[in-house]
C-alpha cells in the first residue's frame, strides 16, 4: 500500500472541458483564428498551454506568451468557474484522508488557480500540499511539479519514492513520474484514453473513480470474518464430493481390470504368482485408476472451481495491472525449486521420511509406475485438478471468512492432511503455502498449476536417481537450498505486499 497520492487535477479531479476550451477560443479569436467546435481543443486539457498553442497553432513562443496572456484574462473570473468535480471524487478524498494517507495536487495549473478550483468546490481541506506551475512561467513541466510536490510533502525527511503513486489522465502524468522515479496510475476517465496512457507505459490504468477509489484503498479496508455453516458448505460440499466421486471412479475402474484380466493394450495390470492367482495390481494399473480418478472428480469440481477463481481474478484484477516482468517469474521459481529441495532433504536428515512406513509405501507404488503413464498422473492430472480444488475453491472460499494469511495456512493444513502421511503432509503445507503466495502475488492460476507441476515433475525426476545415496543428501546442501529459497521469497516481497 502507498500511501503519498499526487493527483494531477484536471481530467482527473475535474472535468474543466468548457471552461479550458472556452478560454483557448478567446484567445484564439483575439490573434484572428475562429475555432467553433470545442471538442478540437480537448488536447489543451493537461499539457502547458504555452506549448499547445505552439504545436496546436504553430505560434512563436512570443506569440505564444501573449495567447495565455489572453487566455488568463478569461479564466480568472470566468474560465475558472466553468468546472465541474467527477462523480465520486468528493467521497473518494475524504476515504483515502480517513485512511491516513497524504494527499496533494500536481497541476501544471498556476498554483493560485488551483488553490481558487479546490476551494470553490469545497476539497482544498484534503490535500495537505498544493503544487502548480508560476504565473511567470517557472515550474510547468510536469517532472518539476512532481518533484516540488514531494519535497514538500516529505519536508525533512528522506523522500520514500516507493511509497508515492502520481495519478493523472495523461502521458504527461505518466512521464513527470518516471522522470521522478515513481510509480504512476492512469485514469481513462479524463482526456487521455488507454492507448495513450499504454504508450507511455502507466504502472497502473484504472477507468473510473470507483475503480480508482478501489486500487487506492486496497490493502486498508477491513476484514469482517465470519464463519457460518452456508459459508463452510461452499467448500465442504465440494471437497466431500470430490472424494466420492474419485473414489467411485477408482472402484470402477479396478472392477474393469478385474474383468479384463492380466493386461489391455500390451499393458500389465495385474501380478500373478506362480500359481496363476492375482495378488496385486501393476504400479500402472494403480497409476491409471488415479489418472480417471482425478479426471472424474475434477470434472464435478470444474465448474465450481472456474466461477471461484473468475471472481477472485475480478476481485484484484486492480492488484494485478502492471505486468509483471520475467525476473519476478524467475524469483518464484528458484524460491519454490529451493524450498522443495531443502524441506526434502530437511525431512530425510531428520529421519522422518525412513520413520514413515505409509510414506514409503506411496513412494514405492509412485516409481514402479511406467514413466509417460506417471508422468501424465503426476505432472498433469493431479496438479490440475489439486489446484482445482484446493486453491481454486477451498483457498478462495476461505478468504472470504478470515483474513488472507489465516487463509493461506488453513488451506494448507487441508492440503497437507489431505496426502494422509507424515512427510508428504510437511512437504504439502510448505509447497501449499508457496504456491498460494505465488497464486497472490501474480493474480493468475495458471502460475499455482505451473509451480505444482513443476514440482512434481522435478521430484519424480530426483526419486529415479541416485541422488539420495550419492552424498548429495547432507546439511550443508540442505542449507544452502533452503536459503537460496527464502532470499528469493524476500526479494519478491520486498517488491509488493501480499498479505
Amino acid at each position: 500500500m502507498k500511501n503519498y497520492l499526487l493527483f494531477d487535477l484536471d481530467g482527473t479531479l475535474t472535468d474543466p472541458k468548457v471552461g479550458i476550451c472556452t478560454c483557448v477560443q478567446y484567445a484564439l479569436a483575439s490573434f484572428g483564428i475562429e475555432e467553433p467546435d470545442i471538442d478540437k481543443l480537448e488536447p489543451f486539457i493537461g499539457p502547458p498551454l504555452k506549448d499547445s498553442f505552439i504545436k496546436f497553432y504553430n505560434m512563436s513562443e512570443e506569440q505564444a506568451e501573449e495567447a495565455v496572456a489572453k487566455y488568463r484574462e478569461r479564466f480568472q473570473d470566468t474560465g475558472i468557474f466553468e468546472n465541474r468535480l467527477y462523480d465520486g471524487i468528493p467521497q473518494m478524498l475524504q476515504a483515502l484522508n480517513s485512511k491516513g494517507m497524504f494527499l496533494a495536487v500536481a497541476s501544471s495549473k498556476p498554483t493560485v488557480f488551483v488553490e481558487r478550483i479546490l476551494e470553490h468546490f469545497g476539497i482544498r481541506k484534503y490535500f495537505k500540499v498544493v503544487v502548480g506551475s508560476e504565473l511567470d512561467g517557472r515550474r510547468v513541466n510536469k517532472d518539476e511539479v512532481v518533484e516540488e510536490a514531494l519535497r514538500q510533502l516529505f519536508g525533512d525527511k528522506p523522500i520514500e519514492k516507493n511509497k508515492v503513486y502520481m495519478i493523472g489522465d495523461r502521458k504527461f502524468d505518466v512521464e513527470g513520474a518516471k522522470a521522478m522515479g515513481v510509480d504512476s496510475v492512469g485514469v481513462t476517465y479524463g482526456y487521455g484514453d488507454m492507448e495513450e496512457l499504454r504508450e507511455a507505459k502507466a504502472d497502473y490504468i484504472v477507468r473510473s473513480v470507483e475503480e480508482l477509489q478501489r486500487f487506492l484503498l486496497r490493502g486498508t479496508e477491513d476484514v469482517k470474518p465470519g464463519m457460518n455453516f452456508q459459508k463452510i458448505w461452499q467448500f465442504a460440499y465440494p471437497f466431500l464430493m470430490f472424494f466420492i466421486i474419485r473414489s467411485l471412479a477408482v472402484y470402477v475402474v479396478r472392477f474393469l481390470f478385474d474383468v479384463l484380466g492380466g493386461a489391455v493394450a500390451g499393458m500389465p495390470l495385474i501380478v500373478y504368482d506362480e500359481t496363476g492367482t492375482p495378488t496385486a495390481y501393476t504400479g500402472n494399473a494403480v497409476a491409471l485408476m488415479q489418472i480417471v480418478g482425478f479426471a472424474a472428480g475434477g470434472a464435478f469440481v470444474w465448474k465450481t472451481a472456474k466461477t471461484m477463481i473468475a471472481g477472485a481474478a475480478e476481485d484484484t484484477k486492480l492488484l494485478h495491472v502492471k505486468r509483471e516482468p520475467v525476473y519476478n517469474y524467475v524469483l518464484l521459481a528458484v524460491a519454490v525449486v529451493g524450498a522443495m529441495f531443502g524441506f526434502n532433504m530437511l525431512l530425510d536428515l531428520c529421519g522422518v521420511t525412513d520413520n514413515s512406513a505409509a510414506y514409503q509405501a506411496v513412494a514405492q507404488s509412485q516409481y514402479s509406475a511406467g514413466i509417460w503413464v506417471a508422468l501424465v498422473l503426476y505432472v498433469l492430472a493431479a496438479p490440475l485438478t489439486e489446484e482445482l480444488l484446493f486453491r481454486g475453491i477451498v483457498y478462495n472460499c476461505l478468504k472470504k471468512m478470515m483474513k488472507p494469511v489465516a487463509a493461506m495456512v488453513v488451506a494448507a493444513v487441508f492440503f497437507g492432511v489431505y496426502h494422509g502421511n507424515t512427510v508428504q503432509g510437511i512437504y504439502g503445507f510448505v509447497m501449499a503455502c508457496l504456491i498460494i503466495y505465488g497464486y497472490e502475488f501474480f493474480g493468475d492460476f495458471r502460475v499455482a498449476v505451473a509451480a505444482h507441476a513443476g514440482v512434481n515433475l522435478i521430484s519424480y525426476c530426483l526419486g529415479n536417481t541416485a541422488l539420495a545415496v550419492s552424498g548429495f543428501v547432507c546439511w550443508p546442501v540442505c542449507i544452502v537450498f533452503l536459503a537460496v529459497g527464502a532470499v528469493c521469497l524476500f526479494l519478491l516481497h520486498r517488491q509488493k505486499k501480499v498479505f
